[in-house]
Parts: structure tokens; sequence; C-alpha cells
């Protein structure tokens, strides 16, 4: 197969690399620092504290090793409870504190795909399992309790109800000797898919939801009685149960329930309602619902989107003002109070034992940042408890009221255990105490916030890396990313997501190789609003927010620093997508890009992979879809382009990546693939990520022009 290649541009990279000394000064050259280096940090995810002791626990990914960790008054020294020691990529997830904080449960292994099976991308002969564990927070080995997921231990601390296979089981939570796996039973029979368990406060009760595919109820299952009532069943889908601190009522939010045909959209929104009944007869009413057609319950990613901060006072997160935020109502109805006011986002949250006040991490006052806040839940002026120009987030109370842990970062050092008075004060750093030695701190950059306009007025903010010593008339390589989601925002500092962590050690990395980057927060993603999340004609809709996109390219072109000739593009997911539809559209603009397992033809993906792809796209809608894809535009897409894929990708199926090298290779534009047998969409193995990462840094030393280490 013959491959089209640019052989001016060539030429015109090797000149110029040449010229300028492979990207110029000695300064330059001194900054350098290797992949393995940059990505060398272990990296903390959920974290979690116990109810009624002061210990903490979460898990760190150290290079692909994934183990759990504890911490606990006084002096919360950290310890490594368990000892996995290989880069296998099974996930450790669904950490849970036993009340007094002696045992530790979690999951170990992943979801499976729709073919039911369990993530196994090392291609393990003997296969991969999905399975709950427990450990003694005082050390030990672990014991497994069953294969499942989801648990929920309860009130009690000496069982716990999990999910396996859509049904609800219950376990005794005892040590390994008098495990009893082979006689689990499932705890009722129903039909349905069922889940979403929730303990009630005395333990006597499990509420869970029955999802029955175009409508769920809410049912609470009496493990004494041994029977089902079902909460005011309807034809809508009832979802994420919470008690009463008296455990006498619920609250469930409702959402209208699915029509024939009907694909609903999770960027737009849902509108939605908030319920209360009575347990004892199953009967209740709505206390309030969101105004408008789109309601206001649209990002997923909140941990408890509802919840109870009283016996007459219910905490919930809605956008139907604007900006996701946390509201207070009464649990007899009434006009909701923000508790988080002002044009900005509240994420993650965590309530004080008592209810009474609410901590969280939001970008108020910070647009590009995040920072840890408290407020009353009966209402009053948020306190920022956490100050100066880090990234903070997931604040989790610990059970003294006094103590608040949350993840902590800066520009140059990645996120780390941390802990704060609720009083306020300055934070202590428990885990890592220290990088390893290999991580290059003192070599990174921090980005610097900058903003530019679209074609259409949108105004577009971004962070743009410049490598030290960068100086007007440089003529250095560029290169935009773009986040995935798309409801996602890149930060001015290290990011909390494991997958936009790497991202951010990637373009560090580039930036050390003397490129400059610039990371692109288009329309469509979180942080600046609904309307900016809701913009029109986005996505398979008309690809709006591609106009955001060429305006980072132009921004770029207009840098004294910057070779117009030489602006790549890079980006996963969503990221890949608009890469695709860059290079698709204005070659002459982007001269290469690095596409992660983008999506690449909207239709392809709304009839073969999930009702409406996630975009709620009907059979009326499939052509603006395809018109809206980089499958569309091949005509003028000469630049080259590396594609990337896992081929147990959930997300994006691989077959978008199969189609679209075909089309490609017919076309003769240099198109170049790795592949990952039995990888999934984020991938799991920290092999992966340095194989792709080193491929792509590569692929823009060859386009681009950018020096080599």
């Amino acid at each position: 197969m013959r491959y089209h290649f640019h052989w001016d541009r060539f030429i015109r990279y090797v000149i110029l690399v040449t010229a300028f000394g492979l990207m110029g000064s000695s300064a330059a050259r001194g900054q350098s620092f290797t992949l393995e280096d940059v990505l060398s940090a272990p990296f903390p995810t959920h974290l979690v504290a116990a109810r009624r002791a002061n210990r903490i626990a979460w898990v760190f990914n150290e290079r692909g090793v994934r183990n759990i960790w504890t911490a606990a008054a006084p002096d919360f020294a950290p310890v490594r409870l368990t000892d996995y020691r290989q880069d296998d990529g099974q996930e450790l997830s669904d950490l849970q504190l036993t009340p007094d904080g002696s045992i530790l449960v979690y999951v170990r292994g992943g979801n499976p795909n729709r073919a039911g099976e369990i993530p196994n991308p090392t291609s393990d002969p003997r296969g991969a399992e999905q399975a709950i564990w427990a450990i003694r927070t005082s050390g030990g080995a672990p014991w497994k309790l069953a294969e499942g997921h989801h648990p929920v231990i309860a009130p009690s601390g000496d069982r716990l109800v999990f999910i396996r296979r859509g049904q609800i089981y219950q376990l005794p939570l005892v040590p390994p000797e008098t495990n009893a796996e082979g006689k689990l039973e499932p705890l009722f029979r129903a039909r349905g898919r069922n889940g979403s368990p929730r303990w009630s406060p005395d333990g006597r009760r499990v509420a869970f939801v029955s999802d029955r595919g175009d409508h769920s109820f809410i049912g609470v299952y009496d493990l004494r009685e041994q029977r089902i009532r079902w909460m005011e069943p309807s034809v809508d889908r009832d979802m994420l149960p919470a008690w009463s601190p008296d455990g006498r009522r619920l609250a469930f939010m409702r959402m209208p329930g699915r029509r024939k045909h009907e694909r609903r959209s999770l960027v737009t929104g849902y509108p939605f309602a908030i319920w209360v009944v009575d347990v004892e007869t199953g009967r209740g009413s709505e206390i309030w619902h969101s105004p408008g057609r789109d309601g206001g319950f649209a990002q997923y990613y909140p941990g408890e989107p509802l919840r109870w901060a009283s016996d007459d006072r219910l905490l919930f997160y809605s956008e139907h003002e604007g900006w996701l935020h946390i509201y207070a109502i009464s649990a007899s109805g009434g006009s909701p109070i923000d508790l988080t006011p002002g044009e900005s986002i509240a994420e993650q949250s965590s309530l004080s034992v008592n209810g009474t006040v609410l901590y969280y991490s939001s970008n108020r006052g910070d647009i590009d940042r995040r920072h840890i806040w408290k407020v009353p839940t009966g209402g009053g002026s948020p306190v920022r408890l956490t100050a100066g120009t880090g990234i903070e987030t997931y604040p989790v109370v610990l059970a003294d009221g006094e103590h608040v842990a949350f993840l902590a970062a800066t520009a140059t050092r990645p996120p780390a255990v941390s802990l704060i008075a609720t009083a306020g004060g300055r934070p202590r750093l428990i885990a890592p105490q220290r990088l390893p030695e290999a991580f290059p701190e003192k070599q990174l950059v921090a980005p610097q916030p900058v903003t530019f306009r679209a074609a259409d007025g949108w105004e577009i903010h971004g962070q743009l890396f410049l490598p030290r010593g960068a100086k007007p008339g440089d003529r250095r390589p560029a290169v935009i990313f773009m986040h995935g989601g798309p409801i996602r925002q890149m930060l001015l500092g290290w990011h909390y997501m494991g997958y936009y962590a790497n991202a951010y050690a990637m373009n560090q990395y580039l930036v050390s190789k003397g490129m400059i980057v610039l990371s692109v927060n288009y329309r469509s993603g979180i942080g600046y609003g609904r309307a900016f999340r809701q913009a029109p004609h986005q996505g398979p809709r008309g690809a709006s927010e591609y106009q955001d996109i060429v305006a980072a390219g132009l921004y770029l072109r207009h840098r004294p620093e910057v070779d117009p000739d030489r602006i790549g593009l890079w980006g996963g997911s969503y990221g890949g997508y608009l890469t695709a539809l860059g290079l698709a559209r204005d070659s002459d603009l982007f001269a290469a890009g690095v596409d992660l397992h983008g999506v690449h033809d909207w239709a392809f993906r709304a009839t073969d992979f999930s009702p409406g792809g996630g975009w709620g796209l009907e059979k009326r809608d499939l052509d603006l879809a395809y018109q809206s894809s980089p499958v569309a535009d091949l005509a003028s897409w000469s630049s080259p382009v590396l594609l990337i894929h896992g081929d147990d990708d959930r997300n994006v199926l691989f077959g978008q990546t199969v189609d679209l090298v075909q089309r490609l290779r017919e076309r003769n534009v240099h198109v170049e693939v790795l592949v990952f047998p039995d990888e999934v969409h984020g991938f799991l193995r920290y092999e992966s990520w340095l194989r792709a990462y080193r491929r792509a840094a590569e692929f823009f030393e060859r386009f681009l022009g950018a020096r080599r280490e």
C-alpha cells in the first residue's frame, strides 16, 4: 500500500530542527525527563472514611500496581494494607470501612462488558474475575468474600449486601475460616435487574432499585418479615433511594419513564422530581420537581445526588438555575435553598456525621481550579476552607467532625491525600509524603490561563503550557489537547481523575521536548455553566464545538513562539473525535494528530453501540450525525494520523477505529495504528499508557519536528 506523504513538510521540518538545534537552547535540553519519570508518582483514588472512627483509606496506583492504604488518628501515618505487586490491570474499587474502622471491604476486578466478560488486559489465560474482598485494618492477609460488586456494609458492621448478575445478595462479614460463599442465595428474588441497595439505619430493611427496562421501581425488603413493599410504583424511572435518619421515610428521584423508541441524551439532561414516602405504607408524595423541559439533573458524577441531612432536611444536586449546585429542601416540600450559590459548580461533597455542615469541592471564585468549601446545611454563606492556587477535591469528613481528608494537587505536584481541620488552617500532607526520586517536580511548568473566541462568539478557556526559555521568534511546534467526556474540564494543575492526570503528565512531557501545548476546554464541557455545557448543535447535531478547536489553532498560529505550519492535535475519546475531525476538515491548519479511541462516525455509534449512542439520536438525526463526523470529510484529510485503541473498549467500539483505518488506507492517507488486545477504554495497565504516550511523542517528533530524548 502506498501512503501519501508530505515531503515538502518533512524537508522543512528537518531544516528547522537542524537550524534550531532540536528546539534550541541548552536550558531547554536541560529540562528533559522521561515518560517513566513524569508518570512515576502514585495516584490516589477512592478516598473513604469510617463513620465512628478517625480512619481513612484509599487506593494508590503506582505505575500500574494498585494497593490499598490506610491512616488513622492520632498520627495518621500511612500504612499499606494489601500487597499486590503486578501491573495486571485489575482495578480496586468500592472501598468501604466498617463503622468502627476495623475492616475494609473492597472489589477487585472491573465491570463486565456487554458479553459478560471481566476486563483481562494482560490476556491472562486463566481469565479474570470481579470479586469482593475484606482485610483487617490492623494488618494481615485479605480474604475473598464472594464474586460480585457494589458491597454495602450494614450499620452494625457485621454483614453486607452486594450485587451479582442483577440480584442482591447478603453475606456475613466474618473471618476467612468461617466464610460460606458456596451457600450463597439471593437476599430475595424479584423481576428485573435489582441494584443500588441501601440499608435502613436500624439494619432491618434494604431499599433497592428494580430496573424493568422502560421503568423502574423503588422496593424495600424487610429482612424480618421477608417481604417486599413497593414505594409509590408508577410508569416512571425511580432511582437513588435515601433513608431518613430515623428510618421511617425514604426519599428518591423520579424521572419520566422511557417512551417506545425514545432515546435520551445524558448531555442535555433530564427533568426530575423528588419524592418522599412512608416506608410502612409505601405511600408518599412529590415534594419538588425541576422546572423546564431539560430539567436540572444532567451530570452523573456526584457520588450522592440525593441525601438526608436531618429528619426534616434533604440535600440534592441540580442544574436548574444554570449551574450545578447543591440545594437543601424540607422533607415536607417548599422552596429549595441554594447552598452553593454563584457562577460556579459544586462537585464532590461530604456531609458531617451530624448532618449540619456540607463540605464540597468547587471552582467558585477560581473558575479553572477546585477548592474545598463548607456551608451549614440550614443555609448561610459558604466559607473557603483551602487557600492558595492548588487543586483540592474529594472532601471526606472524619468521624470526629473536626477534620476533613481530601486530595490536593498543584501545577507541578500530582494529587496527594491531605488533611485539614474543619475550623481551617494549614493542610497536612498524609501520602505520598515523598515523591519518587525520579519525579521531575522542579522541571515541570505551570500552565497559564488563556481565553480566546470562536467564530460564533463563544469565549473559550484554555491552559497554555510554554517551555522554559520560550521566546518570540522560536517558531516551535505546538499541540492542542482536547479532553474527553465531553462532560469534563481540564484545570490549571494536576487533574483529580486518573485518565486526565495521565494526559496532564503527557502534556508536561511534550513541553519538556520543546513543544508548546494548549489544552482546550471546548463548549459542552463542565465548569462554565449549563448554557456552555448544553451549547446548541454540539456533537452529532452539528459539531459546533469544533469551532473552538479551530479558534485554538488560529490562536496558536498567531503566537510569536509558534511555527504556524507545525500545529498538531491529540486527545482521547471525545478528544479523539475532535482530533480526527480537525484532520479531516482542516489538514492545512493541523499538520498531524494522535487519536486515542475516538468516535469517527456518529451514525455508526447510534445504530451499533447503544440507543442514540448516549446522545438521544433518532432515525431522523442520522444524516446530520454522519455529516458531523470525521468520516464525512475524508476527501480533505491529508495530514498523518496515529490511531490508538484497545479492542475491549466498553465506551467507544473498536470498530470505529477499524472502519476509519480502512477508509484512510483507501485514500492513501498516512495512518499508523497501535492496538492493545483486551484493553478497555481508559487503559488499565501502566504499560499501556507508557507505550501509547511513547508512540505518540515519537509520532509528533517525526511529523512536527520535536526533539528526541
